[in-house]
């Protein structure tokens, strides 16, 4: 593959839109593939005939997926053509398409739903009139309700876009319910006239085996595009979600416009938001949030909304806007159940009729402390060394910043020291002056709940929870304030990070100089040493520990997915946690 050509999981590009149909049919049985044609058809097909019910056909050309194949279903079209990528179906494969469905009977009525481009006009033109011939009762359905276009003179007109899959779904949910054929050709042209779409793109697509279509400089977008990579309107300079969505439907409303499509407030709308083939889930539901709000603050009522893939341009990254006026009649016929795997209706919560955006659901903040009345307090002179000792702490790991960061490059994304500094500037603004505390310095198991509350808040990601997990964990432990609690609420905290972090004593982790620690303050237990004694050897231990994690191999966390090569300096996480324990107890 040339280098001016794009990257596709493809096996040959002359069978890819066969294969890709083979693939479909294969994964959802209730389609056939028509054996020599790339021509989808309902497996039942034979069914339905006897049913007597109009048939209704549609297709295009391949690249446009999960149109047109993807809606071949009970409750949508009967079969699809599809050509090859970006090109209309040939007369023959819309004929097989018609056999497949109709076999040797004759006098089938029959809708085809065709978008607007010449070769889709011709080539079902030809197939509708053979068609005739052999009997048929036959009729196209042209739509085209792109609202891009300043003017249709001296053009081929409105191109059909997105909002095509709107009549796919119309016209299938009519032949389901039996409805007559002149009926039917009768609404869809009514109905077909009543919606628009506009398109917007941030990157080409390229045909497989070519290469791009065209090129858009990073800070571009172009609006009013075609599915098949066309030039739009114009070409704009990147803009939120919010002005995106504005710039469409501002565009699509403009009464200058002879393609506009005219939306009053009090009016009725089903609206799509279809995905153009590279754009994300995320940047689809911003896009929507947008569209719903722009329409609602017009004073329009979205009775529904659709959001997802319908009507692709390959790997276009870009989304298009339906719009689509809507009745109770129209809406019984989108809401008809349909067996087609890909369109996915609105959850609607049970018996709501219309949709209509769902206010904020209240609920109790967490950010209350509970903790116990009863729990042991401290003199006002051992609360004051308490708080030099987390002002200290704090200070130690800001002041390790940078230092932290360059030891995370080794195993992560460089983020601990920014992370864990976070956490240390939200304790100080909380701890308040010396002389009027706003933290429960006096008070250790108030005080461990609350700096669980902060770390969990202020640091987010993994260290946020695990620091959380082990303030936590101590917490109940400090219900009284001995030399025994104290080395109880660190074992505590340990196990609880344990428990959810899935770190062991060895795993190169904050884990090691913790259990360091624990030890140490385990086996001073029943030794003569005083408390802070007891923490001065703890916090050495967890300084010999830290060193050591250079040399262990990591088994958690972001570091064990690293070559063991790379890792020869001691874990961040473990310094940080030796460093502010070794800052604490040297201040008191």
């Amino acid at each position: 593959m040339s280098s001016n050509k794009t990257k596709k999981l493809i096996n040959n590009v002359h069978e890819c839109e066969r294969q890709s149909n083979e693939g479909m049919v294969a994964v959802n049985p209730g389609m056939s593939l028509v054996d020599g044609y790339t021509v989808v058809v309902r497996t039942d097909a034979p069914q339905y005939l006897s049913e007597n019910k109009v048939i209704v056909i549609s297709g295009g050309g391949s690249g446009h997926e999960p149109g047109h194949a993807g809606f071949v279903a009970k409750g949508m079209l009967t079969a699809a053509a599809c050509g090859s990528v970006f090109a209309s179906p040939p007369p023959l494969c819309i004929m097989a398409a018609i056999n497949a469905v109709c076999q040797q009977k004759t006098g089938c009525d029959i809708i085809m739903v065709v978008t607007n481009y010449t070769g889709d006009r011709l080539n079902f033109g030809i197939a509708c009139e053979r068609a005739r011939v052999k009997g048929h009762n036959v009729e196209m359905v042209v739509v085209g309700e792109d609202c891009a276009l300043d003017s249709v003179d001296h053009s081929a007109g409105r191109r059909g876009l997105a909002g095509t899959i709107f009549i796919h779904k119309i016209a299938g949910a009519m032949a389901e319910m039996g409805k007559s054929f002149s009926d039917m050709v009768a609404y869809l042209n009514t109905v077909k006239s009543k919606m628009g779409t506009i398109g917007l793109c941030l990157s080409p697509c390229s045909v497989p085996g070519s290469a791009p279509t065209f090129t858009l400089g990073n800070d571009e977008m172009e609006l009013g595009l075609g599915i098949h990579g066309e030039a739009g309107i114009k070409r704009i300079k990147v803009q939120t979600a919010k002005e995106a969505v504005k710039t469409m439907m501002d565009h699509m409303t403009n009464k200058q416009s002879s393609t506009h499509i005219d939306i009053e407030s009090g009016d009725r709308v089903a609206l799509m938001i279809n995905n153009l083939g590279g754009t994300s889930v995320l940047e689809l539901n911003l896009v929507a949030k947008e569209a719903i709000s722009y329409l609602e603050s017009k004073g329009v009522s979205i009775d529904r909304a659709y959001c997802g893939s319908f009507l692709t341009s390959l790997e276009m990254a870009g989304v298009s806007i339906s719009v689509l006026h809507v009745d109770d009649t129209v809406l019984e016929y989108l809401d008809l159940p349909t067996a087609s795997p890909v369109w996915r209706p609105p959850y609607m919560a049970p018996g709501q009729k219309f949709r209509k955006t769902p206010g904020l659901v209240t609920v109790p903040t967490e950010d209350k402390i509970v903790f116990d009345e009863t729990a042991a307090k401290l003199d006002s002179g051992t609360a004051g060394l308490v708080f030099k000792a987390l002002q200290s702490a704090c200070e130690k790991l800001l002041a390790m910043e940078e230092e932290l960061n360059d030891l995370d490059k080794q195993s992560g994304d460089s983020d601990t020291g920014s992370t864990l500094g976070a956490g240390a500037k939200a304790i100080l603004e909380k701890l308040g002056p010396a002389s009027a505390p706003t933290l429960p310095v006096d008070c250790p198991h108030t005080l461990a709940l609350t700096l669980g509350q902060i770390t969990e808040t202020k640091m987010g990601g993994s260290s946020g929870a695990l620091y959380s997990l082990f303030f936590t964990g101590a917490a109940q432990e400090l219900k009284t304030t001995t030399k025994e609690s104290l080395s109880a609420a660190l074992s505590s905290g340990l196990q609880a990070i344990m428990k959810y972090g899935g770190a062991k004593p060895g795993y190169r982790t904050m884990v090691d100089p913790l259990h360091a620690a624990v030890q140490s303050m385990t086996d001073a237990k029943n030794s003569s040493l005083s408390v802070i004694e007891s923490l001065k050897k703890a916090a050495e231990a967890a300084t010999k520990a830290a060193a050591a994690t250079k040399d262990m191999d990591a088994q958690a966390g972001r570091a064990s997915y690293v070559n063991k090569s790379l890792l020869d300096k001691p874990d961040p996480g473990a310094l940080a946690v030796a460093s502010w324990m070794t800052a604490a107890v040297n201040t008191l």
